[in-house]
């Protein structure tokens, strides 16, 4: 969907991203393909999660190591385990909640030039903080001229 008014254009899409369990995936390219759609060359691009035990980062694109590292760094900091109240979902769900909180659920992006104004080395990650897989939404929102 694009409205524009004189000056100022907007474009929205609903991305849904099937997550295969505790990971960071990557998914700059699908935001990509929504900011060329768009036809916004100068503005921002806001990515909303709509989820609460998962999380939205931009971090390190070439090194893998850099994702296992911060998952492992995540995992000590919020251990699962018997200790929460709210174990209705299962041991790892309030530990997902908490990580969630401690990270992101939204990221805004400048667009230049009709493109993300990420740095070389930045990607955008769903990073899924439960054991299982699940699908997962995301709403792309391009503003800009």
């Amino acid at each position: 969907m694009t409205s524009s008014t004189a000056t100022t254009r907007h474009h929205q899409q609903v991305l849904t991203l099937r997550s295969r369990g505790k990971s960071l995936q990557r998914f700059t390219a699908e935001v990509e393909q929504v900011v060329r759609a768009s036809g916004v060359e100068t503005g921002l691009c806001t990515v909303f999660l709509r989820h609460t035990s998962a999380s939205l980062i931009i971090q390190e694109n070439a090194d893998p190591d850099v994702l296992v590292d911060l998952e492992n760094f995540l995992a000590k900091l919020v251990p699962e385990g018997n200790h929460y109240i709210h174990s209705t979902e299962g041991p790892d769900d309030m530990p997902a909640h908490i990580r969630t909180v401690l990270t992101h659920t939204s990221e805004t992006i400048p667009v230049v030039q009709g493109r993300l104004g990420l740095g070389t080395w930045q990607g955008i990650y769903l990073w899924e903080h439960r054991a299982r897989g699940s699908s997962r939404e995301v709403i792309v929102h391009v503003t800009g001229y």
